[in-house]
């Protein structure tokens, strides 16, 4: 179940064109609006759109028709007919979503409202090309067993979220490093079509979490933001004028690699700084394992005489690098969310916003500093969004 909304404001997107020859854009652009609104009446959707009424009931028909779209419940106002809003019909369309992580990989199956239907998940030391290939392929057939033909027909690809550089982590056991390193040299549309026929889209795992934000969270309510997400390591994404920006080769929004410095003045990045990795370290120093922050929620709580001073420091570092990146854009906000317990990052926000207030912000217009609202699974979800966006909505600058 997809987590709460924030009750504020939505921010609209562009209108629609109405030249001849652009059906595809205009439905892509109603069904955007209904993504993002909820469900709306048709009236609400021709002004949103910028679209003719006739022009909004025809798009209208011909979704429903597909199975895209349903109709809701009619809303009665204080004069005339009740309005029928229409809203997304969650068997409308499937993806899957894998994502690689440090220490796990997740494979969800999410339908067309960013519901989780199923998910399957796999733990390791390292993430080895033959073991999450193996699990994807298994994972695949598991997540599609209940399923009907219609709905199986109706799954529109495999999106993939992994870290930039999946081979370039560097504290690898030796006899594991040339295993490894042969990430560099796979193709991951060329190894997945060797078991399955669906599409498949390769994204930054940070970004795809920005994305899941974006679409399903608290992002609705901002039009240009950075996004910061702790796991194991710390990544982000950036969104402007409503789109998540993926950049000239996928990696905008490299937040990780900020630079930061070290306690005896060495020059380090933020990845070095505030991740989940440090608290990892921290425990095994103490003969503690690790292991339980992924798989006990309530280990944050029992282990706060490490949580806490790591809790100060991750602050500290994401008060800075928040700062550094409105510098570059005058960013409205900065959302930050992370594989951790939802107190504990409410935690981190407070302060990370008490630390704010007192930097020195000269020529800055300081952010708001807002949490997330997806938790651990954003990167999953925002793999699984790629391949829906692809084929059925307004996707990110650029397109036309």
């Amino acid at each position: 179940m997809m987590p709460a909304m924030d009750n504020g404001p939505v921010r609209s997107i562009s209108i629609g064109l109405s030249q001849s020859g652009v059906r595809d854009h205009n439905e892509r652009l109603l069904l955007s609006l209904i993504q993002r609104h909820g469900a709306v009446p048709g009236s609400a959707l021709s002004r949103l759109a910028g679209l003719s009424p006739p022009t909004v009931s025809g798009i209208l028909r011909r979704l429903q028709s597909e199975g895209l779209i349903e109709r809701g419940d009619p809303v009665r106002g204080k004069v005339g007919k009740p309005s029928t809003p229409m809203r997304l019909a969650a068997r409308g369309a499937y993806s899957f979503g894998l994502k690689i992580g440090r220490r796990s990989a997740h494979l969800l199956l999410m339908d067309f409202c960013g519901a989780v239907r199923m998910q399957k998940k796999i733990t390791y030391n390292y993430p080895l090309p033959d073991a999450i290939f193996a699990f994807l392929s298994d994972g695949l057939k598991a997540l599609t067993t209940d399923m009907t033909p219609d709905e199986t027909a109706r799954i529109c690809g495999i999106g993939v979220a992994a870290p930039f550089e999946l081979w370039n982590w560097h504290d690898l056991d030796s006899e594991d490093v040339k295993k490894f390193q042969s990430w560099q040299d796979i193709d991951f549309t060329t190894k997945i079509a060797g078991f399955s026929s669906l599409p498949v889209m390769v994204m930054n795992d940070a970004t795809g979490a920005c994305q899941a934000e974006h679409t399903y969270g608290r992002g609705k309510a901002f039009r240009d933001y950075a996004y910061f997400f702790i796991g194991t390591f710390v990544g982000g994404g950036i969104v402007l004028d409503n789109a998540v920006y993926a950049g000239r080769q996928g990696n905008a929004g490299a937040l990780g690699s900020l630079r930061s410095i070290g306690p005896n003045g060495e020059s380090m990045q933020l990845i070095d700084m505030a991740s989940i990795h440090l608290l990892e370290e921290r425990l095994r120093e103490v003969d503690l394992d690790p292991a339980q922050l992924w798989s006990d929620p309530e280990s944050w709580k029992r282990l706060s005489r490490y949580v806490d001073p790591w809790l100060g420091q991750t602050a500290q570092e994401l008060a800075k690098a928040a700062l550094s990146t409105c510098a570059v854009v005058d960013f409205e906000a900065i959302l930050i969310d992370g594989a951790f317990p939802s107190e504990i990052r409410e935690d981190l926000v407070n302060r990370v916003r008490r630390y704010v207030a007192t930097q020195d912000t000269r020529g800055l217009l300081a952010p708001r500093i807002e949490t997330g609202s997806i938790g651990g699974n954003a990167r999953a979800l925002g793999a699984a969004c790629g391949p829906i966006r692809a084929q059925f909505l307004l996707n990110t600058h650029g397109e036309t």
